[in-house]
This record gives C-alpha cells, structure tokens and sequence, in this order.
C-alpha cells in the first residue's frame, strides 16, 4: 500500500511529502532488473530469469519497472515455487464490496485511465475504484500521457502474472459457488490448448450454472452481454494467459481475442438473436491476426437470457 490520507484538515500526516509519482524514488519500494542480476545472482541460480519477470516484476512508480520485493524473497526461500506470496498476504473484501457497489464491468478494470488529481487522492471517506487499485498495488501505470493543458492522463493495468491470475481467482469466488473451479480451470486450460471445443463448452456451461440464483433475482443483469463478459474475463484471466478485451480493430471491436500457445482465439457474445460467429467473419476481425503465424479459431457464444446459461457455442478455423 503505497498511500493513505486525510484524517482531517489539521492532521500533521497530511503534511508528509508523497513520494509516489516522484521520479526520483521510482524504486525506492522494489527491486530493479539490476538486483535480480547482481545482488541475487548466487541466489537465484538456475531460474528461468524471464519467468521471473513475467511473475513479479511490472511496478512502475513513473521510472524503471520493479520487481515486488516480497515475492522475490519468498521465491527464493520456497525453493523458486511461483506462487501468489504477495497477493496471499490479505483478503480484500472492502475491494469486493466496492466493485460489487459500483458495478463495473470487470474486463475494463486491466485498462483503467485516471486523470491527476484521480489517481492521487484517496480519500477514507469517499473511496473511489481507480486510486485505491492503484495505490493498494493491484493495478500499476502503464503509460502516461501529457494533455494539451499540461495534465498528466495514466493508463493503468495489472502489474503482472501474480496479480492477474489472483486478482480473477478472486473475483471467481466472489461472483460465482464454484467448489470444483481449481479443477475446471486445468480442464479449459486444456481444452484451449488442444482445441477441444466440446469440453471447453461443457465447463463453461457448469461455470454459469454456478452462478448464484439471487445474482439475477436483484436486477435484470441477465439481459447483459457485459455481465457473461464479465465471468468469462475473469475465468479466463485466472488461468494466467494474455486476454484483451474489446480488441480494437479497424472494422469494429472484438468482445475478447485470447493467446495461448500456439492458437489466438476470437469470441463473440451475443444475448440477442444475431449470430455471433456470423458478426466475426462479416467484420473480418481476424485479418488483424493474420500474420502472427498462429491457428486462429472464431467462436460465436450465444446466451439465453431465460436459462441464464449458454444457448449455443459454434467455431471454426480460420
């Protein structure tokens, strides 16, 4: 946590200098690539050091990205076990309660942007989702950008693979009674990889009926394409591979195009009577991805607003 203010006007904490976004101490609270290479050389002989990177490193303070010093220790004092040490260490329910307040599609969380004074206030009383994602760690900066009247906008997302596949599992939890979704999720880790349509569509269809009745009864969410994005986001994010959301594409956006080994998939959702698959090839949405060399599979989900529940799941190779 990197923040915490306003107690009141007269509190001397509020006086403190916030170094946050000072360039000067960009990793003042992380280890550099440098350390990893020097200091813990000895240490960490023998480890996949890019592995290493994907897992831990990405906090970026507007300096050089660093790596979260917890993790790396516990790493080594495991016996280089990639684990989620750091985002074990709390629950954050209060982050739940406020999602589930706000209700915010989820999949837009990896792409936050956050003006100035947004990004550095957090305030106890009013807690808004952007700062405290930001400050509590489990989004970093990305990029940033200098408007013409000389105001700094922050691209936001998550840091690394820790926090991707940690901050979805526990959005799982939270959106769904799921007991078996450890082992659902080594099942659709599978099914992508080896283009086993028929049980990825099957482990979909158990995720949803998972889904607590009294979601539904408290509004009318069912009649949402975001809402089914939003559980097929975080199922997928929590297996720890590349998804973008709303991929933008000359001929319109692609609900979600994921990379898993050698194969890009590219899903359409649909609550109404129009046919995803159709949108796809009509759009051509795939001729972004033509020249990465990979197998590209179009998937067209249709949802049935009655059953809660996936109506129908067609595909093909492109």
């Amino acid at each position: 946590v990197s923040k915490f203010s306003k107690v009141s006007i007269f509190s001397g904490l509020n006086n403190l200098e916030d170094v946050t976004l000072d360039r000067r101490y960009a990793t003042i609270c992380g280890y550099t690539q440098r350390d990893i290479e020097t200091s813990f050389k000895e240490l960490l002989e023998g480890v996949d050091l890019e592995k290493l990177k994907e897992w831990y490193n990405g906090y970026n303070f507007l300096g050089e990205r660093v790596y979260n010093p917890f993790d790396i220790l516990l790493f080594i004092a495991k016996g280089f076990i990639y684990k989620n040490y750091w985002f074990s260490t709390g629950t954050p329910s209060f982050l739940i309660k406020l999602l589930k307040e706000g209700n915010y599609f989820i999949p837009s969380l990896e792409n936050l942007v956050a003006g100035e004074t947004l990004i550095d206030s957090f305030d106890i009383e009013r807690l808004k989702l952007e700062p405290l994602l930001f400050q509590s760690g489990y989004l970093t900066i990305d990029k940033t950008e200098v408007t013409e009247f000389e105001e700094t906008i922050y691209y936001l997302k998550l840091p690394n693979k820790e926090v991707q596949i940690s901050f979805n599992n526990m959005l799982i939890n939270y959106l769904t009674d799921d007991d078996n979704y450890s082992l659902k999720r080594r099942i659709i880790f599978k099914a992508l990889v080896n283009l086993d349509m028929e049980s990825f569509k099957e482990t979909l269809i158990s995720l949803y009926a998972s889904i607590p009745y009294n979601t539904y009864v408290k509004n009318n969410i069912s009649s949402y394409e975001g809402y089914y994005a939003s559980v097929f986001y975080v199922y997928i994010a929590s297996l720890g591979v590349k998804i973008i959301a709303e991929d933008v594409t000359n001929r319109g956006r692609i609900d979600f195009t994921v990379f898993i080994k050698d194969k890009i998939y590219i899903f359409e959702f649909k609550v109404t009577n129009e046919d995803p698959l159709s949108q796809i090839k009509k759009k051509r949405y795939y001729e972004k991805y033509l020249k990465e060399n990979k197998e590209i599979i179009l998937v067209g989900i249709k949802f049935d607003e009655e059953e809660k529940n996936i109506k129908e799941l067609v595909w093909e190779r492109v």
